[in-house]
């Protein structure tokens, strides 16, 4: 079927475009930043994308600007939304996506899950968007509700479910952990995590993102506390240790 392009009257809110990724997907990828989310993580590298604003574009008019950097792409790569929180943009999103897939292009989303509910109406916008999505790649910022509350402002339990979710209907995932010493890095929580993990049926890659400080500047520049001004860098021992019991290796 046709796409009718003069339909496409959704537009979305874009933070910023990165032409050439190598670490949101297979291969390199062209990256969509989306504007807006509900998380406030203590580690944030993005704060700037927390409020609404941005750039307005149609879902046309983004694809046609992305598509021009295909030869980038070649078999391997293709186009990541990510944020922000690209889920609370789903209908724009969906749109993106189907453009896409049209010029066969692959497609995966970086997100923390945190729109994510099984009430009805909502439920049948992420199936339609599943459609056109080749990758999900899923956040978990942590292990319990208390503590994921305590870092993001916001529990966890729809964001596992979420992830049973998407094995249960054989959606591909990637699965990544912040970690922050002496924040994030609880052996309990990890060995937990790595269980629940290891009951997915579709995860193709686990991957730990070491803390880094180089989003400080933006939470200064828009006056807000940054709240981890103790929090280092963890090292290599530390990346290792938290790669085993996330079990890592059995994804690689």
């Amino acid at each position: 079927m046709a796409y009718n392009y003069e339909q496409n009257i959704i537009k979305g809110n874009v933070h910023s475009l990165e032409s050439f990724g190598l670490v949101d997907g297979p291969g390199v990828r062209y990256v969509v930043f989306l504007q807006g989310c509900a998380l406030r993580c203590k580690y944030c590298h993005n704060p700037e994308t927390w409020a609404g604003g941005g750039s307005q574009w149609t879902a046309r008019q983004l694809f046609d600007k992305v598509y021009r950097y295909r030869q980038y792409w070649k078999d391997n790569g293709g186009i990541t939304v990510s944020g922000g929180e690209p889920l609370l943009q789903i209908d724009f999103v969906t749109e993106f996506f189907k453009i896409a897939k049209m010029k066969k292009v692959h497609t995966a989303i970086d997100t923390a899950g945190q729109p994510f509910t099984m009430e009805e109406a909502w439920l049948g916008k992420f199936e339609e968007l599943m459609k056109y999505t080749d990758l999900i790649i899923l956040d978990f910022k942590e292990w319990t509700y208390e503590k994921h509350k305590a870092l993001t402002g916001k529990g966890n339990d729809n964001i596992k479910e979420m992830a049973q979710w998407l094995s249960d209907h054989g959606k591909k995932m990637w699965i990544r952990h912040v970690l922050v010493p002496g924040l994030t890095d609880g052996e309990e929580d990890l060995k937990a995590m790595a269980e629940f993990i290891s009951k997915l049926k579709t995860v193709e890659k686990v991957e730990i993102l070491p803390y880094h400080a180089l989003g400080v500047p933006k939470w200064e520049k828009i006056g807000i506390d940054y709240q981890l001004k103790d929090a280092v860098a963890p090292t290599d021992e530390e990346v290792a240790k938290a790669e085993e019991l996330l079990n890592v290796k059995a994804y690689s």
